[in-house]
């Protein structure tokens, strides 16, 4: 299984290291033909609107449109969510639209309004996640397809749909490796 790191800006470096921890083969996505050898692709933490902007440059985002229509699973965490949403409330900015979901930006705050919190997630048990929450969005509203599989007081903060995968907070960051062991299996069903 070769995962590819979208690695224009972000926290990439963070999800390689995890992918390599449970046994994974990684590869830095930084043009396209970076997306032709990968069975999935993460889409890191960071600045979105530079996110966005680099991948229109570097005419990565058709290529990666192409490959999640085709079933490639996409996991997109803080920022990658918000790439991945068809909606962004009061933005225009660059995205992917490949998800039906509704993303507000810097939803908790600014920086100093960071935090952590223990969430239960549905699909990893009983033991709740310690989610990192930096700038972070939320899914303001989950369309048909869409399921919510954890939340933060009445804010969605991660869902699948499909072979789509979107967190608001950083798994990267943490010691526990559960969440994307559960992309990973996403990955499996759809090789």
């Amino acid at each position: 299984m070769r995962i590819g790191v979208l690695a224009l800006q972000g926290a990439f470096i963070e999800h390689e290291k995890v992918l390599r921890y449970i046994g994974c083969d990684t590869v830095q996505v930084r043009k396209k033909e970076h997306l032709e050898d990968i069975d999935g692709l993460i889409i890191p933490g960071g600045e979105s609107t530079t996110i966005g902007k680099l991948m229109s440059d570097f005419e990565l985002a058709d290529r990666i449109r192409e490959k999640a229509g085709s079933g490639m699973p996409v996991f997109g965490t803080c920022a990658g969510l918000i790439l991945m949403a068809k909606e962004i409330v009061d933005s225009q900015q660059p995205r992917l639209g490949l998800m039906n979901i509704v993303a507000h930006r810097n939803a908790f705050g600014r920086q100093v309004d960071s935090f952590e919190e223990d969430i239960p997630v549905k699909g990893l048990g009983d033991e709740p996640f310690r989610a990192v929450f930096i700038r972070a969005p939320f899914i303001k509203e989950a369309k048909n397809g869409v399921n919510v599989l954890a939340t933060v007081g009445d804010k969605i903060v991660m869902a699948v749909e499909n072979n789509l995968l979107a967190a608001a907070f950083h798994p990267e960051l943490t010691e526990d490796t559960r969440i994307h062991r559960l992309f990973l299996d996403l990955v499996k069903k759809a090789m």
